[in-house]
């Protein structure tokens, strides 16, 4: 990440002012907590399933800029809110002793990342994106790392597949997904941004299908989908709103 940082012209950015420092440490803290949420609730269910809770994620984000940014919100976009915690109850509905956990885990973890989108969209023109998640990978990193110690220590006797899984999965794929995010807040605003990561379980489905042989069935599918359709309808509201 340090290298991307300086191919890219930005070593001198790396130097923060004062009145940024704390907001991106505890962006490296908050995102360590939820990685370790993240992949904990993931080891529990689905990852498909997984995939549909994560569109909780917008939604506590737009809450985060109606609070924080004094972004305004909609009367009717609590109806699909309110599809998408119907869609949830539906998926766990007499299974909670299953994937309670594990869904807990997950709306905690998307939590995290919604306070992660926040801090990004307060120091998008501040901080340059891929300084912020030089920062958000070197202490987020530093947190898993002590977290691992404290839980017995690290397994590192482990194949070249593994290896290659958390890099592209653990590192590359976030990091450049947080760099094109954060990138987007000095066009849109941060619920519009967060918006567009409604679409990811329809990337999530196929891939799930294609490399783990599996896609979640019966509730979990059904609840799942009604999930996404309430994300697309807040998202669809979120557009139209903005481009009026």
């Amino acid at each position: 990440m340090l290298l991307i940082v300086v191919l890219t012209g930005h070593a001198g950015p790396l130097v923060l002012v004062a009145q940024t420092r704390a907001k991106v440490a505890l962006l490296g803290l908050v995102t360590g907590a939820g990685m370790i949420l993240t992949w904990t609730g993931v080891a529990m269910l689905d990852p498909s399933f997984a995939g549909f809770l994560w569109r909780f994620a917008p939604v506590l984000t737009i809450a985060l800029g109606a609070i924080v940014l004094r972004e305004k919100v909609m009367l009717n976009e609590l109806l699909p809110v309110a599809l998408m915690v119907g869609g949830g109850c539906i998926s766990v509905i007499g299974r909670w002793q299953i994937v309670g956990l594990g869904t807990i885990l997950t709306l905690l973890a998307c939590g995290a990342a919604a306070v992660q989108f926040l801090i990004g969209k307060l120091q998008a023109d501040t901080v340059p994106a891929v300084v912020l998640v030089f920062y958000r990978a070197f202490i987020s990193a530093i947190v898993v790392l002590l977290w691992a110690l404290a839980g017995g220590g690290l397994e590192l006797n482990v194949g070249i597949s593994h290896w290659l899984a958390i890099m592209v999965g653990a590192f590359f794929g976030p990091c450049a997904g947080f760099i094109l995010m954060f990138q987007s807040y000095h066009y849109w605003h941060l619920s519009r941004s967060s918006m567009v990561l409604s679409s990811q379980p329809l990337f999530i489905l196929p891939m799930a299908y294609l490399f783990l042989n599996k896609v979640p069935v019966g509730k979990e599918l059904a609840g799942g989908f009604i999930i996404l359709i309430g994300a697309f309808w807040l998202g669809w509201i979120q557009l139209n709103r903005r481009t009026k």
